[in-house]
């Protein structure tokens, strides 16, 4: 028995040294409650958190990314990356550790899109974050918007994709008086009868184009003068507003609206629909919390990460939207159809 454990104890220290010798440079990070572990044989891979706002920030993810030191026991994830000029990218995984080898300072620099990255914010954190966040946490991060009226005590949840109008209802909602919860990610954790939400992003990744025609008043002096306008629909900013921010970055159970937008130019009248079979509601915010966690991606254009989904966080998962719906504080389940300037119809009339 004492061959046996001594065996193991020299095993393991042999791995250890491995990792320290191949892995030298290391960083932690924290998001929320998850710890990773950061680890390269290249300096310039890893990250400086928390770095400057553009649109491939996880600022536009989540509130905070906090530089920590390596975290040696606990971590919820540990990230190893092996720059290697002469192999092909691949990954393989051991428990809670990632272990990643490719050219990967020039496939950065190739890159067509940085958000999809080890640390952008379509990426491979962003998306191992709220897989952790599940998994170890019992958080759930809702793709969506969130607004606090603060005169109601209301928490509003603008739930959807790429496309569907949050931003809309993010930027019309800042200049009807609401606070800002977060504008791209909301997460929430229910505890017994309550139901804790944490703030999630400030900053927002918006379209030249809406911020010029529909929301000008967003528009800084400087973006006025130095900005090329002949793109404006195709080129993305990082618009930061935290100025609107809500007080506290937590809410215990408010009164909670949501909000399933979908925006269309050129209407002429605000359709508001409530979702009275909770089942549909169920339905699609599932979707909306499981699908960046599930979708596989591509990093750096060449090596393809399978989803990070399984049985057990996908019935877990429901049984957190089911609960969350049946919450006495679940008080309006909607769908709207409007235009940018009519998307709020009458609901913020007191």
């Amino acid at each position: 028995m004492f061959l046996k454990e001594a065996w193991v104890i020299l095993f393991i220290q042999e791995k250890m040294d491995r990792l320290n010798r191949d892995w030298p440079y290391r960083i932690g990070a924290k998001i929320l409650f998850c710890q990773f572990g950061l680890s390269s044989n290249c300096l310039e891979i890893l990250p400086e958190w928390p770095g400057k706002i553009e649109v491939s920030s996880l600022l536009t993810d989540f509130h905070e990314v906090i530089p920590i030191d390596w975290p040696q026991r606990g971590a919820d994830a540990y990230i190893y990356i092996q720059n290697s000029s002469g192999s092909k990218p691949h990954y393989e995984i051991e428990g809670n550790k990632w272990f990643f080898e490719g050219p990967f300072v020039d496939l950065a620099h190739l890159a067509s899109d940085r958000r999809f990255s080890f640390w952008g914010n379509q990426g491979f954190l962003y998306r191992l974050t709220l897989t952790c966040l599940e998994k170890n946490h019992d958080v759930y991060s809702l793709h969506a918007c969130g607004l606090v009226d603060e005169t109601g005590k209301k928490l509003i949840v603008v739930a959807g994709g790429a496309g569907s109008g949050k931003t809309v209802f993010l930027l019309s909602g800042l200049r009807r008086g609401l606070k800002l919860f977060s504008t791209e990610t909301v997460h929430f954790r229910i505890v017994d009868d309550q139901i804790h939400w944490f703030m999630g992003s400030l900053i927002d990744n918006v379209r030249l184009g809406s911020l010029r025609h529909d929301f000008p008043d967003f528009l800084s002096s400087e973006l006025r003068g130095l900005t090329d306008w002949s793109k404006e629909w195709q080129t993305k900013i990082a618009l930061d507003l935290s100025a609107f921010r809500f007080s506290s970055a937590v809410l215990n159970s408010p009164e909670l609206w949501i909000i399933f937008p979908h925006i269309e130019e050129g209407r002429t009248e605000c359709t508001i629909n409530e979702i009275g079979d909770r089942r549909q509601a169920a339905r699609l915010l599932f979707q909306n919390l499981t699908e960046k966690i599930a979708t596989s991606f591509i990093l750096y254009d060449v090596l393809p990460v399978a989803g990070f989904d399984h049985r057990d966080l996908a019935s877990k998962r429901l049984e957190a939207v089911v609960k969350l719906l049946q919450h006495p504080q679940t008080k309006a389940l909607i769908e709207i159809l409007a235009s940018p300037k009519e998307c709020w119809g009458n609901l913020l009339v007191n």
